[in-house]
């Protein structure tokens, strides 16, 4: 008989069956608690992620930019410069011209400056993120940036309120203020506060500004071709400026015009007759290194009309189109490497015979170096001190036809050599001109006085400290261009002193004047006989000696190359009928070039200046030496005239009582 399990095996058996229904709860649990620990942490993350950026929002809202200055433009005085003809030449001061309306602009404008900065202006909200996303691909596939996304609301606000700095910081702020703009004011509005404060190049801010600025004006009166050359410009206003490279800007308002056919806000023959027709640029705008003039002229007239001056316009003796040809003459011999000779910058000053600055220009590239070279520059004048020289002897009584042995010379301990060492002998003076031999020059220096010479160099016009030592007939002293070529002028217009100026006159917007150049004094400091001789040496020297390469067909040519040691300085003063023109090249570290001489860099770059220079319309205003006649008395009128070089051979018999004079002012200091 089977025996009945006990309470102890009862229990045992409960007991072995309680694990397996004790195991099963807790699987359960365990999987229903398991997920639980993941959710909550990303939920615990995201809130943390959302707070942090939150905050970091929050700081950079609150490092935005005061915003309440917003409508208001500080203006302050602007100074218009005009050239001699009155064609703008440059605008200074307040960078911002008048404000203007969308309802006062051509249609046309609007939808070029539309159509290549912001398409879809009129429907995003500030932001446009069709935009960014299509810039974010395009990036990505060039592998680095290559479009931008911004919008022109978001351009507004980093012109008017932000740095350049590409930093996302810096693109939320963008961004933000964006938002802020687009709730403030409306489309037409934002459109206008853009057009009136963005950077067209050259120095204008706004659309009026840069009309004017590029065509001399209104912005209302622009044509078509002239709209889509001033929005190509937004994107990069220096590369794109047609006063930088005028063909790059063509190419550059085409794409405009290609974008605005098609977006529809043109007509396809209305881009074809744009393209066609030719766009002007202001002839003072397409002269960018007439800044080096006005940045000379600018500090005279705030010491003529003083600090708090109102808005004026500045009548200036420069010419535009002799500019030009300025210009182009410096960049084309020195931008070649074999017609420079190892000369890295250059400078070049026109006068007229008056002393009225037709063209000045201080280095290669005002962009690149704003140190005016024209007129700051220091530096030895080199055999172009002669002429100086050889007056003083004919003063002192020499004639060209004298003789002296062209041989070594020895003053003391010193013995100055001529050019390469070669020395040929006896000669007159005027070949000892022609050949700038050294050993004849301080031969008659030291014949006439070393203190003659610096006085005649003063009187003519050398302001700078001179050394009147042995050396001082070789140059061996500094000037800048602007005094030698003050102190040529003499010997081209008759023996009248002329100080180089370059404001004619100076007016308020309303016709006031206030300033006008004081009449030439027409100071006679060099006699008649001694000023034919001289003009017929340097005609001499360009028809036949170290200055060949300066001669121009169809004018009469006179000038005297300079070559300092070691060839760190290349130097050629020249005049023709009009104008008195100084040509400096050389390195600004004053380091030795390629042995280019002053019958080099700077004679081809005179050359290439009067050749492309106006013929008519640079000559002086008032001949000073008429006036200078007009003062005389009628016995002296005939010694005071200047001669042609053919009749030189009478003079040497004539009496000239101004000439008398002047030889007794010689001697040893």
């Amino acid at each position: 008989m089977a025996r009945r399990p006990g309470k102890s095996q009862a229990a045992q058996r409960a007991r072995s069956a309680a694990p397996s229904r004790t195991r099963k709860r807790p699987t359960r649990r365990k999987s229903t608690a398991g997920g639980f620990p993941w959710f909550r942490t990303f939920a615990s993350l995201f809130i943390i992620g959302a707070l942090f950026v939150g905050g970091w929002l929050v700081s950079i809202a609150r490092d935005l930019p005061d915003t309440s200055g917003l409508q208001a433009i500080e203006r302050t005085a602007t100074i218009t410069f005009l050239d001699q003809d009155g064609a703008l030449i440059a605008r200074r001061g307040s960078a911002h011209g008048h404000e203007v309306t969308i309802d006062n602009l051509p249609p046309y404008l609007v939808d070029a400056v539309l159509a290549v900065e912001d398409r879809r202006f009129y429907s995003h909200p500030g932001v446009d993120i069709i935009g960014l996303g299509r810039a974010m691909v395009a990036n990505l596939r060039a592998g680095r940036v290559v479009q931008g996304g911004s919008t022109l609301t978001q351009q507004l606000a980093k012109n008017l309120f932000l740095s350049p700095e590409r930093t996302l910081r810096r693109k939320v702020q963008e961004m933000m203020l964006a938002f802020w703009l687009e709730s403030r004011f409306s489309k037409d509005e934002i459109l206008e506060l853009y057009l009136n404060r963005v950077y067209f190049g050259g120095g204008a801010y706004g659309v009026e500004a840069a009309s004017l600025r590029y065509f001399s004006r209104p912005a209302s009166e622009l044509g078509l071709g002239e709209a889509a050359l001033l929005a190509g410009l937004l994107k990069a206003p220096s590369r794109y400026s047609p006063v930088n490279d005028a063909q790059r800007a063509a190419a550059r308002a085409t794409v405009v015009l290609d974008l605005m056919a098609q977006t529809g806000r043109i007509t396809e023959a209305e881009r074809i007759e744009a393209a066609r027709t030719p766009i002007r640029v202001s002839r003072g705008a397409s002269s960018q290194g007439a800044q080096y003039f006005v940045d000379w002229a600018a500090e005279q007239v705030r010491g003529i009309a003083g600090l708090d001056h109102g808005d004026l316009v500045v009548h200036t003796t420069l010419d535009v189109d002799a500019q030009r040809a300025a210009e182009a003459a410096v960049s084309g011999i020195l931008d070649d490497s074999e017609l420079a000779s190892g000369a890295g910058e250059g400078a070049l000053v026109s006068l007229a015979h008056d002393g009225a600055v037709r063209a000045m220009v201080g280095g290669r590239s005002y962009a690149r170096s704003q140190f005016n070279r024209a007129v700051l520059a220091r530096r030895q004048p080199g055999s172009a001190f002669k002429p100086f020289v050889y007056a003083s002897a004919f003063e002192a009584g020499l004639s060209p036809e004298d003789r002296r042995n062209d041989a070594p010379v020895r003053i003391g301990d010193w013995a100055p050599q001529n050019y390469n060492d070669e020395y040929r002998g006896e000669m007159s003076l005027r070949e000892g001109f022609i050949r700038s031999s050294n050993s004849i020059a301080v031969q008659i220096a030291e014949e006439t006085g070393r203190g003659h010479v610096a006085r005649l160099a003063r009187r003519l016009g050398i302001e700078s400290t001179m050394r009147v030592d042995r050396s001082l007939a070789l140059g061996v002293f500094e000037v800048t261009p602007v005094e030698l070529a003050s102190a040529y002028t003499p010997f081209a217009n008759g023996g009248v002193r002329a100080q180089a100026y370059g404001i004619a006159r100076i007016e308020t917007p309303s016709g006031d004047l206030v300033f006008a150049a004081p009449a030439s004094a027409a100071e006679l400091v060099l006699d008649a006989r001694t000023g034919a001789r001289m003009r017929d040496l340097f005609i001499s020297n360009v028809r036949q000696g170290t200055g060949r390469r300066a001669a121009v067909s169809g004018l009469t040519i006179g000038g005297k190359t300079g070559t300092t040691n070691d060839f760190r300085d290349a130097w050629f003063a020249g005049f023709d009928g009009q104008l008195v023109t100084v040509v400096w090249t050389g390195n600004d570290d004053n380091s030795p070039t390629d042995r280019a001489t002053g019958g080099g860099p700077p004679a081809r770059i005179f050359q290439a200046f009067l050749a492309a220079a106006p013929r008519d319309g640079l000559q002086a205003r008032v001949d000073p030496v008429a006036a200078r006649i007009a003062q005389l008395p009628q016995t002296d009128i005939e010694a005071a005239t200047l001669p042609e070089p053919a009749d030189e051979a009478a003079d040497s018999s004539s009496e000239d009582p101004i000439g008398a004079f002047l030889a007794g002012l010689g001697g040893r200091d």
